[in-house]
């Protein structure tokens, strides 16, 4: 199980269209008709071989709305491409989760999750055929060329306000290997996972959670990639929730996304031009805490395929 597509909802498509696409350097997106059922309009940007997709309501009564009106602009769903659908639904009804829509094609099979049985986030799982395929980048997308295309997603950052008990729950919805405890930032904890750009846990830790238990989160590992949970005080380190919210208060939610970009000076270049605030190699934008890491990305650590 892989990330293939990001999506982030947005107050205001054209400039989020525009910034992402200026900072990011990408081609023009493809805007999909078929998301008017769920009342909404599209960009979506191809990167690498994945895809980073804003939304925005076309009326204020739709899940898209009902979203930004409680969070504001942010994270908002995460697509994830299997090689086999039929066996996660069989799987996930076994587990009592719920789909919320789900849709056939000739080159596409896609299942949205119930938000309140994985908590978070939307996640739809999908299989294309052929898996190289991708059905919702349009009909006319391709890898850019050269180190562009090979620009990867590597990872998300939930918030929650349990933040143990939401990854051990995407782990079991994901059939995925138990969550690794992330490190305090002295590098103390089970397993290191952040820089490498594999979602390997590989720090020196000392064996017994202290990571966990101090709140610095919790890492599931996926094909490629992974997503970290960290509780409401350790995701807004980087302002990507507002530090004015009580973090006893903040709500469940997709707040980061890791990058892995062919050129990340001038990404944070573009963006300090554009108005958006940067530190270090991390923008603050379109409602989420981005942060880049450079090509060429390490080989990822043998994960079983699902």
């Amino acid at each position: 199980m892989r990330i293939r597509q990001i999506v982030l909802a947005t107050h205001a498509l054209g400039p989020g269209r525009a910034l992402l696409a200026q900072v990011l350097q990408l081609p023009a997106p493809y805007r999909d008709p078929g998301v008017a059922e769920f009342g909404i309009d599209n960009a979506v940007f191809c990167f690498g071989d994945q895809f980073i997709e804003l939304v925005s309501p076309l009326r204020p009564d739709t899940a898209c709305g009902r979203h930004l009106a409680r969070q504001g602009d942010g994270g908002y769903m995460l697509i994830l491409q299997t090689d086999h659908l039929a066996r996660e639904r069989a799987r996930l009804d076994a587990l009592g989760v719920r789909r919320v829509w789900q849709a056939e094609f000739d080159d596409i099979a896609a299942m949205h999750l119930h938000p309140k049985d994985i908590g978070g986030a939307i996640v739809s799982l999908d299989e294309a055929r052929p898996a190289a395929a991708w059905r919702w980048g349009g009909p006319d997308w391709q890898v850019q060329p050269g180190e562009a295309g090979r620009q990867r997603v590597l990872g998300l950052t939930l918030r929650a306000r349990q933040p143990e008990a939401l990854a051990r729950r995407w782990a079991q919805v994901l059939a995925r290997p138990a969550p690794l405890p992330l490190p305090l930032p002295d590098g103390r904890g089970d397993g290191d996972g952040r820089g490498d750009g594999d979602g390997r846990g590989d720090g020196d830790g000392d064996g017994d959670g202290s990571a966990a238990r101090h709140g610095a989160g919790w890492r599931v590992l996926l094909d490629e990639g992974f997503v970290d949970v960290r509780p409401p005080a350790a995701a807004a380190n980087g302002a990507a929730v507002d530090a004015a919210v009580d973090a006893a208060e903040a709500a469940d939610a997709l707040v980061g996304v890791t990058l892995a970009v062919a050129d990340p000076a001038a990404v944070c270049t573009r963006a300090r031009a554009a108005g958006v605030a940067v530190q270090g190699l991390r923008l603050q934008w379109l409602g989420i805490d981005c942060t880049l890491q450079p090509l060429p990305v390490p080989a990822a650590a043998p994960v079983q395929a699902r």
